[in-house]
């Protein structure tokens, strides 16, 4: 061993520094000069056992966090779209808003085209329209936003409902909202593939406008299409649509697919809604009958070719669209305030303009839906458009015009406000003037009971039902001698025409007429 380890420990000479080093399996501790610091193999520092649950609990708060935040954000997102999971058949919605749907759902309707074939190989395409199918796309819209919604959830419920709705494992396959007419799906199938002397028709209805009633067109034996597979494939296109299908179809000899007797009922039914007159009213002075024109335009004949049936629905939008349109002009009236004319007692003379009532019509489709009732059950009637009132107001006018008519003067003279004006002669009880005329034909009987006739008599004023002052160009002399019983009138007041008008001019209706005195037996003047 050289001088440079020894057993006890090692030495190396290293710049004059030595290390000292403890003998291997010494216990003892290690010594690093004075300041030697001991360590015990059997003490450890205590380990904090919490930290790795505080931490877990953290991240799962802060996930949580996130999830109520991303839900909210999610439920406002899709607070007007379709939400996930939400298909057209196997088109999928998520996400989209009203107006994408729209357009999804009419792309839909148009890519459902059918390709129709026979036995002897004529092909046609065909649209779900062609078809008889009437699809509402608004309602189908509706149903893609609101599906997987419960409407009726409140509260934690609700928010529950939202979470659910927006789970995108969860799915809801929406189809069309849509109807479908087998009858036209028959017509347009037997004009496409059977020539016109080989098909079966069925009996028909249709309005004849010149006789105002509905007719019948009796139908025939021949071929037709056999519609089952058409129905199968229609009925998919409706649940799934978005993709076209092709379709074999076979054909059979059959009878009238609607027979004469079904037509004639439906005819009869149909002819029961025209002659059940409905009338619609304002409860004031204006109603106004529904014509035949227009309640047939509202007639549906619908045929259902399995059953030979032909049944009548009717039109109710149609319905609505005329009444909205039509109400108001035929039930709508200006207020008109009454005017009464009085004596000096406050007494009513006459009435001069009578009180009418405003009247505006509202709520036409309330009325459309009473229209549409009776029309279903055959019923005609008297129905009473909703409307608001605007009561008339009466307006009070003294009369200040009299004349007196005097029998034995044989004189008219008129006062205002009991100044006289003018005495004129005539040739001839209290009335008052209550109806003029500037030329009226006048007619009447004779005392022995032969029929008159005065033409083109001017300026009369009727005071006492058929009598009143007028022109009488005829009985000149008699109104000039005053002699009423050789030249006198049926019961009126013989006037120069220049009176008369005057009479006319100033005095209107509403002027009191007091007549006086007796007839004398010959000329006055």
């Amino acid at each position: 061993m050289s001088d440079d380890y020894q057993m006890d420990g090692f030495s190396q000479m290293d710049d004059d520094r030595t290390v000292a080093m403890p003998p291997v399996g010494d216990a003892s501790p290690m010594t690093m000069g004075e300041d030697a610091i001991a360590l015990s193999c059997d003490e450890e520092k205590p380990r904090n056992t919490k930290l790795p649950w505080i931490i877990t609990l953290s991240v799962i708060g802060a996930l949580l966090v996130l999830a109520v935040a991303g839900l909210f954000t999610a439920r406002w997102y899709f607070s007007d779209k379709a939400a996930p999971g939400v298909t057209l058949g196997q088109i999928s919605v998520a996400g989209q808003n009203r107006d994408r749907l729209t357009d999804t759902v009419t792309r839909a309707i148009a890519d459902s085209t059918l390709t129709v074939a026979d036995p002897d190989g004529q092909e046609i395409k065909a649209s779900l329209e062609e078809l008889g199918v009437s699809v509402d796309v608004d309602a189908t819209v509706d149903a893609l936003l609101n599906a997987k919604t419960d409407g009726d959830a409140t509260g934690v419920r609700a928010l529950l409902s939202d979470f659910a709705r927006l789970n995108p494992f969860s799915k809801a396959d929406i189809g069309l909202s849509a109807e479908y007419d087998e009858y036209t799906a028959n017509t347009f199938l037997t004009d496409r593939f059977v020539a016109d002397d080989q098909q079966a028709v069925p009996s028909s209805i249709a309005y004849d406008a010149g006789s105002q009633a509905f007719t019948v067109t009796e139908g025939k034996v021949g071929r037709a299409p056999q519609l089952d597979a058409v129905n199968k494939a229609v009925a998919n296109a409706i649940k799934a649509p978005g993709t076209g299908a092709s379709v074999k179809i076979d054909y059979s000899d059959v009878d009238m697919p609607i027979g004469v007797d079904a037509a004639n009922q439906a005819a009869a039914d149909a002819n029961q809604r025209l002659n059940n007159k409905i009338v619609l009213t304002n409860e004031r002075d204006r109603n106004f009958e529904l014509s035949n024109d227009t309640v047939a335009s509202w007639v549906k004949p619908t045929g259902d070719v399995q059953n030979g049936t032909l049944t009548l629905s009717y039109d109710e939008q149609a319905i609505k669209d005329y009444l909205a349109a039509e109400l108001p002009k035929q039930l709508n009236q200006e207020k008109t305030d009454q005017t009464d004319i009085i004596d000096d007692n406050g007494n009513v003379l006459l009435t001069r303009v009578d009180g009418v009532d405003g009247v505006a019509v509202k709520n036409t489709d309330t009325t459309a839906a009473k229209v549409l009732e009776a029309l279903e059950a055959g019923n005609g009637g008297l129905i009473t458009a909703e409307f608001d009132v605007t009561p008339f107001e009466t307006k009070q006018e003294k009369a200040t015009m009299r004349i007196v008519v005097d029998k034995s003067s044989q004189t008219a003279t008129v006062y205002n406000n009991n100044q006289l004006v003018r005495t004129f002669p005539v040739c001839t009880g209290t009335f008052y003037i209550y109806l003029k005329y500037a030329v009226q034909d006048m007619r009447g009987y004779n005392e022995d009971g032969s029929k008159y006739l005065s033409p083109g008599v001017k300026w009369v004023g009727y005071f006492n039902g058929g009598e009143g002052f007028h022109t009488a160009d005829w009985n000149y002399y008699g109104i000039q001698v005053g002699d009423p019983a050789h030249y006198g009138s049926h019961g009126c007041v013989n006037m120069y025409e220049a009176d008369a008008k005057w009479i006319y001019d100033n005095c209107p209706e509403g002027t009191i007429v007091q007549v006086v005195g007796s007839t004398p037996s010959g000329p006055v003047r």
